[in-house]
C-alpha cells in the first residue's frame, strides 16, 4: 500500500495465500484494506508476477493507504531487481522496496496512458506527485534515467 508521508512516498506490504477458488483481485482488496468503500481515488492494481519458493507470487499495489500511518518504509527511486545473468533474468534476491519501486514505474506509466488510473490520481494530487518522480515503465521493462536515447529506449517497450 502506497502513502504520502513527510513530502516522501511510503509504502507497506501485507501477504497472504490465495485460498482455493479464490479471486487474486478481491484478496489485495482485502489486504489492503478497504473493505466496502468504494472511494473514486482507491486504485488497486496488479504489477508484477514471479516464481518463488515453487510458488507464483502475484503482487498487486494499492492506494492511497486507508491506513497511511501504519509502520511504512520510503520508496526509493533508484531500487531494481535484476538478474546478473543474461539468458538467467531471475534476481537472486527481490526486496520488498525493489518490488515497489516497480509497482511505482508502472503506475507513473498507467497514470500517463489509462484514463481509469489517471481520474483515480486526479483525486489524490499530492500522492501521485511522488509517483511521477519515478520513470515510467511498463511491467518487466527496465528502463533508464531520461538521458540520450532514453525516449528511444521507453518508447520501444511501451505496448501493452
Amino acid at each position: 500500500m502506497l502513502s504520502a508521508g513527510s513530502g516522501t512516498l511510503r509504502f507497506r506490504t501485507r501477504i497472504a495465500a490465495l485460498a482455493d477458488g479464490a479471486h487474486p483481485d478481491a484478496l489485495a482488496h482485502q489486504l489492503a484494506g478497504f473493505g466496502d468503500r468504494r472511494d473514486p481515488a482507491s486504485l488497486s492494481h496488479s504489477t508484477s508476477w514471479r516464481f518463488a519458493d515453487s510458488r507464483i507470487v502475484l503482487t498487486y499495489v494499492a492506494l492511497p493507504d486507508p491506513q497511511p500511518d501504519a509502520a511504512t518504509l520510503e520508496v526509493p527511486l533508484d531500487a531494481t531487481a535484476r538478474g546478473a545473468d543474461p539468458l538467467a533474468p531471475t534476481p537472486q534476491e527481490i526486496r520488498p522496496v525493489d518490488v515497489a519501486a516497480h509497482a511505482c514505474r508502472h503506475l507513473a506509466f498507467l497514470h500517463r496512458t489509462d484514463p481509469v488510473v489517471a481520474a483515480a490520481a486526479a483525486r489524490e494530487p499530492v500522492l501521485w506527485q511522488l509517483v511521477d518522480r519515478f520513470v515510467p515503465g511498463v511491467a518487466g521493462l527496465l528502463t533508464a534515467a531520461p538521458g540520450p536515447g532514453a525516449a528511444a529506449r521507453t518508447a520501444a517497450g511501451s505496448g501493452r
